[in-house]
Parts: C-alpha cells; structure tokens; sequence
C-alpha cells in the first residue's frame, strides 16, 4: 500500500469514527490548541501531515474540530509539536512561548487535589476517553484515566503506533487487548502491565462492557522517532 493510499485509508477511518462521536467546545478547542502550536512552530499542515503520515485534510479538518482524532493520529502530532498530553488538555489558545506564565507562587496555591467530578477530559474517535489525574499539567508524567468503550481501539489492527517514553496501566474492569510488537496479551481486573512505548503497540476493548484503566506515561517526549507509526 502507498503512502496516499495508506492516508486515505486512515482519513476514512478516523471520518467514520468521528461520525458517531459528539463535536462541540472541547473537540473545537482541542483542534485550536493544536492549529496555535502548529502555527508557532511556523509548520504547514502539509509539512506536519507528512511527518505523521496522514493527509492535510485530515489536519485540518481536527484543527477545526470536525473530526476526532483517533488515539494514535494524537499520540503522533502531540510527539511531532512536542506536546504533553497534559498539555492538550489546556483549553485555552496560549502558544508555546506562554506556557512559563503560570510561576512556582501561583502553582504553590493551587489545591494539589483532583476531585472526580472537575476532571479535564479528552473524547477521541472510536470511543476512547482520557481524563486527566493530576490537578495541574506535570512536565514529567501523563497520569490518566482511561475508558475503552466497547468496540474501541487505539488504531486499526495493521497500524500499530509507538512513541516517547514507558507505559504503565493498572486495569480496573472490562477486559482490554494488548499488542506490543508480535506478542498479543489480554488484559482483566486486577492486572497490571508496563512496556516501552517506542515498541509498535495496540490497544482495543475486548468483550461487551467497556475496559477501564490507570495510566501513566512517563519521558514521553524523549523520542528521537517523534512519534513515528508503522
């Protein structure tokens, strides 16, 4: 398959997915937050769409909140902008050169509590939702909740992602699959997995209820690759 082809296809996908997935502010201001980041570092959307192997329509149709990424096109133009996760949770559309404003004495009167109903939240295609764990962004880790609805997965089964730095999860309920390289595994409540994250890897929902996990990422965006998918 070619590259145009193997876009295409990708396009397609995340389009169907994004069909069934509500739109509205956070979609919209997600898409913002990516457009203001691309624009800083003064990429196209040709330019960016090329290092992450997708199509500029794909782009720019997520920059203007009309289509929700899927887990791995996020993963990928997060790591090419060399943005946090945490970061994309940021609702606001101040750029790269803004981020220092919030000082130690502004963050030292912030509660460092994070109650369940005030969770910052990220709806992507497919049904996978990620919400923030941390009461303010942390430079050094992704700490997250996660729901793969029933039906849901990371990516298409042959296209496998990877990225920066190491995974951990602690399943909670519902049963989640797992490729990381040729090696397949089923995860259940109770278990608990870690693995390097520059390793091609999946992951989808197994069964009729939705899998429900803890998540951390740590030194994601220590990744010469930036976020290359295969």
């Amino acid at each position: 398959m070619s590259n145009d082809d193997s876009q295409d296809v990708q396009q397609e996908a995340e389009v169907r997915a994004a069909s069934a997935e509500p739109s509205g502010p956070a979609l919209e201001s997600l898409g913002r937050r990516l457009r203001v980041e691309r624009e800083h570092r003064d990429l196209s959307l040709r330019e960016l769409a090329r290092r992450v192997n997708v199509s500029p329509s794909l782009i720019s149709q997520i920059e203007r909140g009309l289509v929700t990424p899927s887990v791995s096109t996020l993963w990928s133009i997060a790591s090419e902008l060399e943005l946090t996760i945490d970061e994309l949770f940021n609702d606001s559309e101040r750029s790269a050169a803004s981020r220092t404003a919030n000082t130690a004495g502004e963050r030292g009167r912030r509660s460092p509590v994070q109650r369940r109903d005030g969770r910052k939240r990220i709806r992507l295609a497919g049904g996978v939702v990620w919400e923030r764990l941390t009461a303010e962004p942390d430079e050094t880790v992704d700490f997250l909740h996660v729901v793969y609805e029933v039906g849901a997965e990371s990516c298409p089964a042959d296209s496998m992602f990877r990225h920066g730095g190491k995974e951990y999860a602690y399943i909670i309920s519902g049963r989640l699959g797992l490729q990381v390289g040729f090696e397949t595994y089923e995860l259940g409540p109770g278990d608990s997995v870690s693995f390097d994250a520059q390793l091609p890897h999946r992951l989808w929902a197994i069964g009729n209820t939705p899998a429900v996990a803890i998540w951390a990422v740590i030194n994601r965006t220590n990744d010469s690759r930036g976020g290359t998918r295969d």
